[in-house]
């Protein structure tokens, strides 16, 4: 297939990640170049230059002083992610039926979604989020060749009332996530947010008698000045926005990991790529975490709840590594995801072909 790859704009798809939107892009666009597919990626600059594909060109848009004078005027960022995703799309309405056979897009934007009704080839659209109102809305005026992709059953069902979608689990690539070794301190990873509850797994990891490393970038600085920083120390370290081969050294070293969101993950990527690493993992029971551990593999503790978490913690680090690598490769597998979405494009090609 030919194939236009609409990503998210704001952080290049490069490692370290911003998150698991980026690396789950990487992971798709690799995968499917790797299968002989021809892939043009819309990306923010700054992308990894050895995903080998060609990269739209948006103009850069710069408001006019006129423009920022104005009360009422949008921030910049929002403006120029604005103007970049109109510029594609326009091109895309006016050329993307000679050069594509359909348009992926993993990014959160409106844009491709409202103006996919322009498209002469299929448009199909991953939701990562629960159902937001810029999205909402840009569903109700899409185009009849659009397809969605729900990132789990968690997130299909929340979209039921206003969508149909086929819930395909992002995956993991389980050649480069290698079972490790484990018996070092738990590991908590992730963008350093309050919606992750980094703070509630350091509480859980001290009630429970257990080391922590932490690791991700720091995206509020002051949640971290606050409610991080005064627990570092022996028990408690911090190791830094690890680059992804550190990052699976550290996951694969630990005893266990925690998960610890304060809000519906949609999916919960870090929790099957501690699997993976054959980490158990103990977490909160929200989103999509459920249809991730089974009790081979992981526990859950009610949401919020600290004391359930540390007994969730000690209990998960007894668990057996192999039973958490086996759930990785037989339900969390980057093979299984990427089989799964090359077929759903095939069919919505075919379909409009025919």
């Amino acid at each position: 297939m030919r194939l236009c790859v609409i990503g998210p704009s704001r952080f290049p798809i490069s490692e370290p990640f911003a998150g698991g939107l980026e690396a789950h892009t990487h992971a798709l666009v690799s995968a499917l170049t790797a299968r002989g597919h021809e892939i043009t990626l819309f990306a923010a600059a700054g992308s990894d230059p050895d995903l080998r594909v060609e990269f739209l060109d948006v103009p850069v848009f710069e408001m006019s002083g006129a423009a920022r004078r104005d009360v009422g005027s949008p921030p910049e960022q929002w403006m120029a992610e604005h103007h970049a995703y109109l510029s594609l799309m326009l091109d895309l309405a006016e050329s993307g039926h000679r050069k594509y056979d359909a348009v992926l897009n993993t990014s959160i934007h409106h844009l491709p979604i409202a103006m996919s009704r322009l498209l002469q080839v299929p448009l199909v659209t991953t939701l990562h989020t629960p159902p937001v109102g810029w999205i909402e809305s840009a569903i109700r005026v899409r185009g009849e060749r659009t397809r969605f992709i729900a990132v789990s059953a968690h997130t299909r069902d929340a979209w039921s009332g206003l969508v149909d979608s086929t819930a395909i689990l992002n995956g993991v690539d389980t050649r480069r996530w290698q079972q490790g070794p484990g018996g070092g301190p738990a590991i908590w990873f992730g963008r350093i947010v309050p919606e992750k509850g980094t703070a509630l797994a350091i509480h859980a990891a001290k009630r429970a008698g257990t080391a922590l490393d932490l690791a991700g970038p720091i995206y509020d600085h002051a949640y971290f000045d606050a409610e991080v920083r005064p627990h570092l120390g022996k028990d408690i370290r911090y190791l830094g926005h690890l680059d992804h081969a550190a990052l699976r050294r550290a996951v694969q070293g630990a005893s266990a990991a925690l998960v610890s969101p304060r809000w519906d993950e949609p999916y919960g990527l870090v929790a099957a790529e501690a699997l993976a690493a054959g980490t158990p993992v103990a977490a909160f029971e929200r989103g999509a975490l459920p249809e991730i551990l089974t009790r081979d593999c992981g526990r859950l503790a009610p949401a919020d709840d600290v004391e359930a978490l540390a007994a969730a913690l000690r209990e998960a680090a007894a668990l057996s590594r192999d039973a958490a690598r086996q759930r990785a490769e037989t339900f969390c597998s980057h093979e299984r995801m990427v089989d799964e979405y090359e077929a759903l494009l095939l069919e919505a090609a075919q379909v409009v072909a025919a």
